[in-house]
């Protein structure tokens, strides 16, 4: 959505704004929680945000790094996803970068089509902190 410029905006744009600002500072006063995450984007369980690891030569090559590489739920953020790591693999992590993969278009007889795309985390632990499952090097 585009902000419009104050002067641009109609009367009931900034009276609408002004009435959330004034619900915003009054909640923040009386120490209410403002922002309710819907149940509709919570996970309940760490292990539906980790879908499975991923098993290929790049992943491995990153194993040295000590960062580890996952396909996760498409609706998870990134603090949802230190915090599933953390909780199934007892780790500390560092830090978590996403990435979003298109699926692959592929042409079949009949015309052209398209695997379906994932979203992965490449997840980085903390000094001396390993995940076992990916039997990587034992240093």
């Amino acid at each position: 959505m585009a902000i419009r410029h104050p002067a641009i905006a109609s009367k009931a744009a900034k009276a609408a704004k002004a009435a959330r600002v004034a619900k915003a500072r009054r909640h923040a006063a009386e120490g209410k929680n403002t922002v309710e995450t819907p149940l509709s984007k919570s996970f309940t369980d760490p292990r539906d945000v980790l879908l499975k690891p991923v098993v290929s030569e790049k992943s491995y090559a990153l194993l040295d790094e000590n960062k580890y590489t996952f396909i996760v739920a498409p609706g998870a953020n990134k603090t949802q996803i230190k915090q599933a790591v953390q909780a199934v693999f007892d780790v500390k992590v560092t830090g978590v970068n996403t990435i979003n993969r298109q699926g692959k278009r592929k042409r079949t007889k009949t015309g052209f089509g398209q695997r379906a795309g994932s979203k992965r985390a490449i997840v980085t632990l903390a000094e001396g902190d390993r995940i076992d499952i990916f039997g990587g090097p034992t240093a």
